[in-house]
Order: structure tokens, then C-alpha cells, then sequence
């Protein structure tokens, strides 16, 4: 049967009456876009944790694993970029009030990719396209504004501005900050990596897909410290290694499409970017981002917080800040795979 045979209803009905995964707060109506692991879905996700951790840490001379807060001074987030400019293009129907992601009803139009354009582009494409709201078909919507994708919560018994704290968008925040505390403690020598398995959020405008796209998921990511000169040579040595990865859980490699991110696609900060995509009921997605990020995180956790975080070589003699290769991928959208 391919795939796209497979619907997401057929699944979803499955996953419920199997005992993998129910609607969370069922018996109150649900919350859009929440998911509770049943008994199987547990089982199943413990065993794909334990299948990365064994494969990438315990059999893996080079990395090390860590358990950093969900909670992070927010000064985190502003030196990482998250506070500024973590966010998705937000726009409302006027006919039906649903919310949308601009970029997601052109991509689901036509199929353009839109990853660079402006707000300015994108609305003048929708209006161009006379691309209609997909719940009402009307082509009246609003102007698009910036939506930061961090939840906000407050620490301590008063909310104001000096007490807000974020739920973290992302676990790999965690290791950059830990990044001296681990290299010191364990003596690691370049090249080293530090894995976590953790929650992350992300206020999503629209989650959607069943377990594919969440507001709340599980993120199974390394950061791989390297030699500048060698990042190149390893990101493509990674990639194998992630391929050979979903070979031993089970994924098929046939409905796997490595995709070589073009250089106006990729972060700015990134060399290379390799994403495994994975052929969904849904269509072609995005399974694991697989970046090349350069000096980038470190160099900004030194500068916001006056700490110095190079990494003394001693066979060169020398201090650098060393360069980062980062696999990533979500625990959830492994599952559904």
C-alpha cells in the first residue's frame, strides 16, 4: 500500500482505538491540537528514545547526554535570536475569523515556496492568486503581522515584564548554555557532542496533522562540536549516520528524500542544511533538519552574557569557538513515520 493511501483518518481512528494515542481532554471537549500517548504510544516512544540514545550516546565514544530546565533566564532568548525574531506571518479571514499562516495558504495553494519573502511579497501574492480562505473560500483577510511563536508564563507570585519567563521553543538552547560546564567536567576534546532528549513549545498559529505538527512536542537533538575546517566533512558524515538510523527503528528509506537546502533557504547563519523528508499521507515533509550553524550560538551566548566559551586545543595551542553540527528531529514525527 504507498503511502498516500495511508489516510491521516484511517490513522488517527487506529491510534485511538489501539491504545497509541487519544484526543487530550477528551471528556471535555479536547484542546485543539493536544494528543495524549496511550499505553502502546508510550511504548512505542520510550523505544524510539532508547533506540537514539543507545545509538548516538551510549555506543557513540564521542557524545554525551544532558537534562537541561525547561525553563531558561529569558536573556537566553535574546541572545539566541527567539525573542526578536522567532515568529510566523499571522492573518485573519474577516468572513469567518479563522486564523492562518500566510505562508502555509501559499504553499497550500500552489505549492510556492515562499521561504525569504517579505509579508509585503506574500500579501500581494495572496492577493494577486486570489488565493481564498480555505474554511469560508472568501478573499477578505487581513493585513499579515508577526506572531512570536514563544509561550509566555511568569515566575513567582506577580506577572509583570521582570518576572516573564518563556516556555522553551527549542532543547538545543539548553546544551549552548551547558556548553563549558561539560567540556570542563567531562574533559572532552574537539570533536564532542552533547545530546537531549526534552520538551519543547511552540504557540503554533495553526498546529495541525495529528502528532505531525504540535504546539507541545518531544525534540531528540545533538549539537556536534567540531574543528571549523571540518564542519563540511562532517555534516555530510551525519547525514549518514541519521539515514542508517531510521534503518534500525524501522523507517523505510524508500519513503525518505534527502533534500540539500539551497543557500537563500537555509538560515543565514548556516553552511549547509541537509532535511530527511518523509513521505506523509499529507505530502512530502520535513522529518529531521540535519545544519551546519557555524560558530553562531556560541559566539552569541558570549557576547550577551560576557562569559568566555572558547575552547582551549591543546595540541594546536590555541582558543577558538568551535563550529557546531546539529541533528534534529522530533520524537513525535518519528512515531508517525
Amino acid at each position: 500500500m504507498k503511502n498516500t493511501e495511508k489516510t491521516m483518518d484511517k490513522i488517527v481512528a487506529l491510534c485511538k482505538n489501539r491504545g497509541f494515542v487519544y484526543p487530550g481532554s477528551e471528556i471535555y471537549g479536547g484542546l485543539a491540537n493536544t494528543w495524549d500517548y496511550g499505553p502502546l504510544g508510550r511504548e512505542l516512544k520510550d523505544n524510539i528514545k532508547s533506540a537514539w540514545h543507545k545509538k548516538f550516546v551510549q555506543e557513540n565514544k564521542y557524545n554525551v547526554a544532558l537534562d537541561s530546565a525547561i525553563l531558561m533566564n529569558p536573556q537566553t532568548w535574546v541572545a539566541s535570536g527567539h525573542l526578536g525574531g522567532f515568529s510566523d506571518p499571522l492573518m485573519d479571514c474577516r468572513e469567518c475569523k479563522t486564523r492562518h499562516r500566510a505562508d502555509n495558504l501559499i504553499e497550500d495553494f500552489d505549492g510556492t515556496n515562499v521561504a525569504g519573502w517579505s509579508n509585503e511579497e506574500m500579501m500581494n501574492y495572496i492577493k494577486e492568486k486570489q488565493i481564498p480562505c480555505p474554511l469560508c473560500g472568501k478573499h477578505n483577510f487581513t493585513d499579515i503581522r508577526q506572531f512570536n511563536l514563544m509561550f509566555k508564563t511568569f515566575q513567582g507570585v506577580t506577572e509583570d515584564a521582570k518576572n516573564t519567563v518563556y516556555l522553551r521553543p527549542e532543547t538545543a538552547q539548553g546544551i549552548f548554555v551547558n556548553f563549558l560546564n561539560v567540556q570542563k567536567t567531562g574533559r572532552m576534546k574537539i570533536p564532542f557532542g552533547i545530546a537531549q532528549i526534552g520538551k519543547a513549545f511552540r504557540n503554533e498559529i495553526v498546529a495541525r496533522q495529528f502528532i505531525f505538527r504540535m504546539r507541545e512536542f518531544e525534540q531528540m537533538e545533538i549539537e556536534y562540536f567540531c574543528r571549523p575546517e571540518d564542519g563540511l566533512r562532517l555534516v555530510d558524515e551525519w547525514l549518514e549516520h541519521r539515514l542508517c538510523f531510521y534503518d534500525e527503528v524501522g523507517v523505510p528509506r524508500e519513503h525518505i528524500h534527502i533534500l540539500d537546502v539551497p543557500a537563500g533557504e537555509r538560515a543565514f547563519y548556516s553552511k549547509k542544511t541537509y532535511d530527511l523528508e518523509y513521505e506523509f499521507p499529507f505530502g512530502i515533509q520535513e522529518l529531521e533538519g540535519i545544519a551546519y550553524r557555524t560558530d553562531y550560538d556560541l559566539k552569541r551566548h558570549q557576547e550577551a552574557s560576557g562569559k568566555d566559551l572558547t575552547y582551549f586545543d591543546q595540541e594546536a595551542n590555541e582558543h577558538y569557538i568551535p563550529y557546531v553540527i546539529e541533528p534534529s528531529l522530533g520524537c513525535d514525527r518519528v512515531a508517525l513515520a
